[in-house]
């Protein structure tokens, strides 16, 4: 292996390229129109542009990537995750044109990616699997007379993929033909295929993976469990190994079902893979060698997660794939494989604390000092642009420690010390998790954010001193130092945050020194570059201008851990603060693509009434009514592109 094209796009091309040149491996990166000037087409050795703006005209174009590596003279691929990473005709044709494929073969993607063959596989080598249906039928009435037999509630899933894409939770039996649709439509846009499973719901589990990794010599190994039961929308945000809750025994258990599915015959697996479980506790909280555990999935590629395992075992995984897809045999056997410590990773990504995608750039990026314990996998910097195109996913930051909660204080403070402005970000809300303290206490299962997400928006709310900081810094963004001089008069201003006008008074007495008059409060405070002192306290303050129109110029400020949004209203007429017509519209929260229309003109809607589902960065979201009413006007289209704040639909007075 020379030359090693990377079949995907930011941090895992980075992440791969890093393990290649370290390797002495020359590398080939691949890009759409948007990413030409991203950081992994730089780092490459070469690269080649697939052209198109969406995945399905790039990097899911099995063509185009053939044709990059002939053009670019790679003799080996590696997919990354995501994309192509799980498809076997990939895989097959990458062989095929005599190519080294970095993944398992191609009979093992089709025999274990598939979650329906996965299962089927599973039960006939003792693995355990809720009860479900899995089979080729895929007609309504089939799914329903099998939901009768297994009751609610059930668990829709689709059986190609992975991300959460195509899951939905049925609680009624009635409303399993809308959850089918819907499922199938997610996963055919996302995987090329939209074919179901249906199983028994399991309400408060943890989801526990197993890291496998196997060579064609016929060994096969197990790297422990990683937990990653804190997620929204079916997906990951937060990953540790090891979990609180598996115990040395059923880590043995839950290893040795893992090694067994790989090693089926009918698998054949060779190359890294993660076999996933549902693990349902006993009432008392506590696992055990008896606790229950079924297979949920296995995923035949590189998990997201994987510097969780290399953090706790010191290995480079990707170093292991390349060695195995040589033909080497495992660098390592099961006992000499050892854990050290304990790791945790967050996803950081571009989307609100209420998991709504948002799409924009990069206005200021700034990564936490580099301490020993940190790792920062991302392909971000200032002027990087997100787009609507691709998952929200920005980057992982990953601590490791001696202990847990050496592990949870290191990597909240580093999201703490993490900057990046110019678009809502989930950094604030992953902190708060971290320190939450039913997460402290090891005790967080899949149902963590449903049940706490509300009270750990309200920890998000800054302190009124952050606040004002973020006033001062952005009044006085443009001015720093040009403070210098002293002004008699008091300058009033007024800014809005979170919905509230704030108003104040400040006087400029010289060197960026201000007395701020803000109700019967009055605050000595001091503004320098960066920073801003209120009352002897100093905030470290970075402020980037979203721009605005007749409404005021917005801002978006870090203060200290704290990220707000201001509207500057100095100059906005108070009759244009809210407005009466904002009730009278429905406006897009996001970019995006919509794909089904259901607001009719004349209709009466009532509040929460589904009206549109917008696909953006590979997820469907619906969007509801905001109150009961009579539709006006449908501004939009089935398949037209959606820009943020457009207006939807207008409602009747």
């Amino acid at each position: 292996m020379k030359r090693l094209l990377i079949a995907n796009r930011g941090e895992i091309a980075r992440r791969v390229i890093r393990t290649a040149h370290a390797m002495g491996i020359e590398t080939v990166a691949v890009f759409s129109e948007p990413d030409a000037r991203a950081l992994h087409v730089r780092e490459a050795t070469t690269a080649f542009a697939l052209g198109g703006t969406s995945s399905a005209d790039s990097y899911l174009r099995i063509d185009r990537l053939l044709e990059a590596a002939r053009a670019t003279g790679a003799d080996a691929v590696h997919p990354g995750y995501g994309f192509l990473s799980e498809n076997a005709d990939f895989a097959q044709a990458v062989i095929d044109a005599g190519l080294t494929w970095v993944g398992p073969p191609p009979t093992a993607i089709r025999s274990l990616g598939s979650k329906s063959a996965a299962k089927a596989l599973a039960l006939r080598h003792g693995v355990p699997v809720l009860p479900g249906y899995f089979g080729a039928d895929q007609s309504d009435a089939t799914f329903l007379a099998e939901a009768e037999r297994i009751g609610t509630p059930l668990m829709v899933k689709a059986v190609a993929g992975g991300g959460g894409r195509g899951m939905r939770l049925v609680q009624r039996l009635e409303d399993l033909p809308a959850a089918l649709k819907s499922a199938r439509s997610e996963a055919l846009a996302g995987f090329g295929n939209g074919d179901l499973l249906i199983e028994r719901a399991v309400l408060r589990p943890r989801h526990v993976e197993v890291q496998v990794f196997a060579d064609a010599h016929g060994h096969c190994v197990h790297l422990g469990e990683r937990d990653c039961s804190v997620q929204r929308r079916h997906q990951k945000i937060i990953e540790e190994a090891p979990s609180p809750a598996v115990s040395p025994d059923l880590r043995e258990e839950l290893g040795r079902c893992a090694v067994a599915l790989a090693q089926a015959q009918a698998a054949g697996y060779v190359g890294a893979g993660t076999v996933e479980f549902l693990l349902e506790e006993a009432e008392s909280g506590e696992a055990s060698a008896s606790a229950r555990f079924f297979l949920m999935e296995m995923n035949t590629r590189l998990q997201v997660e994987h510097p969780v395992t290399e953090a706790l075992t010191g290995l480079d995984l990707v170093e292991w794939q390349i060695r195995v897809a040589r033909g080497e045999p495992l660098p390592r056997t099961q006992d000499q494989i050892t854990f050290n410590g304990h790791a945790i990773e967050v996803r950081l990504c571009a989307e609100d604390e209420h998991f709504t995608p948002h799409t924009g750039t990069v206005q200021l990026f700034g990564e936490p000092p580099s301490v020993p314990g940190l790792r920062f996998d991302h392909a971000l910097e200032t002027g990087s642009e997100i787009t609507p195109h691709y998952d929200a996913m920005l980057g992982k930051l990953i601590a490791h420690a001696p202990t847990r909660l050496e592990a949870i204080q290191r990597l909240a403070h580093a999201l703490d010390a993490t900057t990046v402005l110019g678009l809502p970000t989930n950094r604030a809300f992953l902190a708060a998790c971290l320190r939450h303290p039913v997460f402290g206490a090891g005790e967080a299962r899949i149902p963590f954010l449903a049940e706490h997400g509300d009270a750990l928006r309200e920890q998000l709310q800054p302190p009124p001193d952050a606040v004002l900081a973020g006033v001062l810094a952005a009044t006085f963004h443009a001015l720093i130092p040009a403070t210098a001089l002293p002004c008699p008069f008091a300058r009033p201003l007024r800014w809005q945050h979170a919905g509230h006008a704030l108003e104040l008074a400040v006087q400029e007495h010289g060197q960026g020194a201000l007395t701020v008059v803000m109700g019967e409060r009055i605050a000595k405070a001091r503004v320098a570059q960066g920073h801003v002192t209120i009352d002897g306290v100093t905030w470290r303050v970075n402020a980037v201008s979203l721009g605005g129109g007749l409404s005021g110029e917005h801002w978006q400020i870090q203060a200290g851990a704290h990220t707000l949004s201001l509207q500057d209203l100095c100059h906005t007429p108070r009759e244009r603060e809210g407005g009466a017509s904002a009730a009278r519209e429905l406006r897009a929260p996001f970019n995006g693509k919509l794909i089904a229309v259901h607001a009719l003109a004349g209709a009466d809607v009532q509040k929460g009434a589904a009206l549109f589902v917008i696909e953006s960065m590979k997820l469907e979201h619906q969007i509801t009514s905001p109150r009961d009413g009579r539709v006006d006007a449908v501004s939009v289209a089935s398949g037209q592109q959606v820009a943020p704040g457009q207006i939807l639909v207008t409602f009747e007075k």
